[in-house]
């Protein structure tokens, strides 16, 4: 097939163990996934109605590269998650299909202009320009769920220039894995290549130009990068 410009690079995330990439078809979100970091955002959980936004697949950082400051902020606030790589989809899964669905564990920063945030919720607009901007979503190399996977105890957490931001255990989250997956799919045809950030303890704070990061999700997966 002939394209009248050149098509873009398909994103794509290192595989642990593996030669083979895993490509980034659309990146899903859950917001306010953990209780204490709803409140720190003076927020309240409806556990009935999970919140969803999404970022661009080509938002992706990997392989440890550089995070440039964004523009249009001056409050780059870093969200530290466990991020679900999709190996099947479907619509309307049930919760047995949606664990099936899961190919490997990841951990990333749902990167976020929170002045833009702030302003957009204010006046009751979406918050695209907060969540979905350029180099927004860095991302650990991803570890196949048949060779490890995170439990309830998993804990996840995000040093700054070695020093502690964020720390908690999965089972923290108000929605788990196969219950994110199962509301998704009742909103949108999941398909292999999507990435779920599955929401962000509290302790979100400011990233400064030059802070160096480094994310873990305990046993499985490590994230290390900079911002420039």
């Amino acid at each position: 097939m002939r394209y009248v410009i050149d098509p873009p690079v398909m994103p794509s995330l290192p595989v642990i163990g593996r030669e083979e990439r895993f490509p980034v078809r659309r990146i899903f979100c859950i917001g306010r996934n953990y209780a204490e970091h709803a409140r720190e955002m003076g927020a309240t959980v409806d556990a009935s109605a999970p919140m969803f936004f999404c970022k661009p697949a080509d938002a992706v950082v990997t392989d440890g590269a550089d995070v440039p400051y964004p523009s249009a902020t001056s409050e780059l606030h870093h969200e530290v998650e466990m991020v679900v790589a999709l190996q099947a989809g479907g619509h309307d899964l049930d919760a047995a299909r949606a664990a099936q669905a899961i190919f490997g564990y990841g951990v990333g920063l749902d990167l976020t202009r929170r002045d833009l945030q702030a302003a957009a919720k204010a006046k009751s607009h979406p918050w695209d320009v907060a969540k979905a901007f350029d180099h927004s979503a860095p991302v650990s190399a991803l570890m196949p769920a048949n060779l490890a996977a995170p439990r309830a105890d998993t804990r996840i957490s995000l040093k700054v220039n070695d020093g502690l931001r964020q720390e908690a255990k999965l089972g923290d989250m108000v929605h788990g894995v196969t219950d994110i997956i199962v509301a998704l799919s009742k909103l949108f045809e999941l398909k292999p290549g999507d990435l779920i950030f599955t929401g962000t303890p509290a302790g979100v704070a400011a990233l400064q130009r030059g802070d160096c990061f480094r994310a873990e999700l305990q046993d499985i997966a490590m994230l290390e990068g900079r911002v420039i």
